[in-house]
């Protein structure tokens, strides 16, 4: 059984941004506009950890960092993001096509 706490603080993401506020059933377009920004930024902040995952490789290979501790923790850092990030692509088209099939 999972127990339940109402008393938790939000929630934030790893990088400090709080998931949009929904209003209901009345939302608003500017509430889209501000999930859509959200969804930017997460896909920028998954892009740029991908580039510093390439950029420490490369500076292991080069001889400039010598630590491949700290090049395998920045590589499986951006590998998880980047997972994260088509797994909620892939449910975001599931549900689109369960939308799209729904009848009228």
């Amino acid at each position: 059984m999972i127990n339940f706490n109402a008393n938790l603080p939000p929630v934030t993401g790893a990088n400090g941004l709080q998931p949009p506020k929904l209003n209901g059933a009345g939302q608003d377009k500017a509430d889209f506009s501000e999930a859509i920004k959200a969804v930017g930024k997460y896909i920028s902040n998954v892009d740029l950890s991908q580039k510093a995952s390439d950029m420490s490789i490369a500076d292991l290979l080069t001889g400039r960092n010598e630590d491949i501790v700290s090049v395998v923790a920045e590589v499986a850092k951006a590998d998880m993001s980047f997972k994260l990030l088509v797994g909620v692509r892939n449910k975001l088209i599931e549900a689109y096509k369960q939308t799209m099939n729904m009848p009228l």
